[in-house]
């Protein structure tokens, strides 16, 4: 172990820059944040809410290139296409669908699960004594289908998950009214995950992090960072805001804006923008028990601290464009039908960009050739749930010690 204090620039303040803040400092390191918009104002802000334990099944299933041609065309269907960014997404798009067999997905489930799959305690050992652990709440997590041939539809799905040690209690019928009776009564089965945990505001969650790092030290900046600085293959600081910031190691965990700067320190990461969407609903006249994924429409409704918010919707458009509708007329439809007594007071709508890896398995670790140089990004739609463990992996490994899982799968050079 490498015990001497560093100074480590870390870029990027969502979930995974700023749990790497604290698991540094508490390594006795220096830490600078930086950050074009400030902590918790990105990614971290717009996600479901949810610590998704058992989320470790991707969005590439078997089965998905057969039905993304008929689900582009159809209003209710999650998942949307700009046209124009078509000849962009394609290669990146056709390397994606590949991984759509069941090889492919076992691998993803094994390398996620070391990551997320016991979420909630690490996060309640992130947020300790910081003053965000009151917006952590333990909690079910549900998965509604309509009827028992409707969830019989995902036992690929559930079968992995039972491998890894995730196993629900099936409610069904009456069962699942007494357990919540707030939605329809065409869902009529529900899976409900024990053990999992949600966010009452997860951008006020990251910022509260953010601001105790800073109590203890940290110092935060509001730039864009244009480059990493090097001497004879070491890094020596970063480039922000037309100044360099001296450092003695560089952490990037900029999420989908990674791309240029791992150019420039020499790798080729196929990463792209899942365009995500998310209605609050303020006020609401019926607050679900626990987060619920519901299947039909693959969305997430998370109660939060004064609100519903609802998450999900795959939209492949590129950073630039400007929001589409359709995404949010479909999860006020959609929730309209799940919870059809439902009303409330304000709508609240947001756009953000998950960064989707072209293997769905997030680049944690070293850069190759680089000393100093760390990467950790690419979580897809579980970066909030993965961001504590990813950001301990990383302090580890400045501090020069051996995280106790293997890291191979999340290698940086593996697309080299």
């Amino acid at each position: 172990m490498n015990d001497s204090p560093k100074t480590v620039a870390i870029v990027g303040a969502g979930i995974v820059g700023v749990s790497t803040a604290l698991w540094l400092q508490r390594d006795g390191h220096k830490v600078i944040l930086i950050d074009r918009r400030g902590p918790g104002e990105g990614t971290s802000h717009g996600n479901g809410g949810v610590l998704a334990s058992c989320s470790i099944i991707p969005v590439a299933v078997p089965g998905l290139i057969g039905k993304a041609p008929r689900m582009l065309f159809d209003p209710n269907q999650p998942l949307f296409l700009k046209w124009s960014y078509l000849p962009r997404l394609a290669p990146w798009l056709w390397r994606y669908l590949k991984t759509a067999n069941s090889t492919s997905v076992r691998q993803r489930a094994a390398a996620l699960a070391p990551i997320i799959g016991d979420s909630l305690a690490d996060h309640q050992a992130l947020a300790a004594g910081t003053g965000a652990e009151k917006w952590l709440i333990p909690a079910d997590y549900l998965f509604l289908y309509n009827n028992r041939a409707h969830y019989e539809g995902d036992a690929f799905g559930w079968a992995i998950r039972k491998e890894y040690g995730f196993e629900g209690e099936i409610l069904e019928g009456a069962a699942f009214r007494a357990y919540d009776p707030g939605f329809s009564s065409v869902l009529d089965l529900a899976v409900r995950m024990p053990d999992h945990g949600r966010i009452a505001d997860p951008g006020q969650y990251v910022k509260d992090l953010a601001a105790h790092a800073e109590r203890q030290g940290a110092k935060i900046i509001r730039a864009e960072v244009q480059d990493i600085v090097r001497d004879g293959g070491r890094v020596t600081g970063v480039r922000a805001g037309g100044e360099t910031i001296r450092c003695d190691a560089a952490i990037l965990a900029t999420g989908v804006w990674s791309v240029p700067l791992t150019n420039k320190l020499g790798l080729r990461i196929p990463l792209e923008s899942e365009r995500g969407y998310h209605l609050e609903l303020w006020e609401p006249s019926i607050m679900p028990r626990s987060p619920a994924m519901v299947a039909s429409g693959k969305f997430v409704a998370t109660p939060m601290e004064g609100r519903i918010r609802l998450a999900g919707v795959v939209e492949f458009g590129g950073l630039d464009a400007p929001p589409s509708r359709a995404p949010f007329r479909l999860l006020e439809r959609n929730i309209r039908a799940a919870m059809p007594g439902l009303t409330w007071k304000k709508t609240v709508e947001w756009m953000g960009h998950r960064p989707s890896m072209v293997d769905s398995i997030p680049v944690i670790g070293k850069v190759p050739g680089v000393e100093g140089a760390f990467l950790g990004f690419g979580h897809d739609h579980v970066g909030l749930t993965g961001g504590p463990k990813t950001g301990r992996i990383l302090a580890q490994l400045v501090s020069g010690r051996s995280p106790n899982i293997d890291l191979a799968p999340y290698r940086p050079e593996r697309f080299n």
